[in-house]
């Protein structure tokens, strides 16, 4: 028996899915794959998150983790404030926003779904203070609110299960979609290094990172000098066209660019 109409279907199929999966990313505009639930996607990402905590150490410097929560809770406010401004509030709902700052010399930080953000001690003298702290905090928010983990999840999960849900596959291979999940969200590797985020994530998260610190009240000159002691105490990038991440340089000049925009929604603390 031919093998054809069975080859239609699952095209047809996919095709389907594909059509049923795509979102607009806010702000941006940008279509993208993300075939994965919230539900699934919050469950699985608390649970992560708690077990990321129990296995670190939490740190006791109060005035960092303060600084670290009140940028934070700010960066939170302004982008709820947005969402339910442009009737996009469904999007956020069972969000459950935390900030905590981790002890490890790791230059990195990270957002799950859901609002569940990480900072490292190890970034924190190249932040020095709440503006660049907010640089951060931003760029990594934005990474939540335009679902690039959930929409790396759904590509890698397309190619590797053919579009099963994310609770199949925990079920199924909980170690390999644990690991997948992990990597999906940078938890553990290094800012400057082969992180998981194409360019296009990247640079997305820069661009709406931008904004919502502008919303905020922070100011947005400050990420390209952020960006500049980052690239100052980093050490040597690899060639951008080797890297998941824009060079350096790349990354300065569009976040210039982008100033003037993100400056329509500054206003001063």
């Amino acid at each position: 028996m031919s093998q054809r109409p069975s080859v239609y279907l699952s095209f047809f199929l996919t095709s389907i899915l594909l059509i049923w999966a795509c979102r607009s990313v806010p702000i941006t505009g940008r279509k993208q794959l993300n075939f994965i639930g919230s539900d699934e996607l919050l469950q699985t990402s608390f649970s992560q998150y708690e077990e990321v905590l129990e296995n670190s150490s939490l740190s006791s410097d109060m005035e960092q983790v303060n600084k670290v929560r009140t940028v934070g809770n700010r960066i939170k406010n302004a982008v709820e404030q947005y969402m339910k401004d442009a009737g996009l509030e469904k999007e956020l709902e069972g969000y459950a926003w935390e900030f905590n700052l981790i002890e490890s010399d790791q230059v990195n930080a990270w957002c799950m779904p859901g609002g569940k953000v990480a900072f490292y001690t190890g970034i924190m003298p190249i932040c020095q203070d709440e503006e660049g702290i907010a640089v951060v905090m931003g760029h990594e928010v934005a990474h939540a609110i335009a679902e690039h983990g959930a929409e790396r999840m759904s590509q890698q999960l397309l190619q590797q299960a053919g579009a099963v849900t994310l609770a199949v596959a925990m079920h199924d291979k909980p170690a390999e979609t644990q690991a997948l999940w992990m990597a999906a969200y940078g938890v553990g590797t290094q800012v400057g290094a082969m992180l998981p985020f194409s360019r296009q994530h990247e640079s997305e998260a820069d661009h709406l990172g931008l904004i919502f610190m502008a919303m905020a009240g922070y100011d947005p000159n400050e990420a390209p000098e952020f960006w500049e002691r980052m690239a100052a105490g980093g050490g040597g990038a690899p060639p951008e066209f080797l890297s998941t991440h824009p060079s350096h340089e790349t990354r300065i000049n569009n976040l210039k660019g982008w100033i003037p925009e993100a400056m329509k929604y500054y206003q001063p603390r």
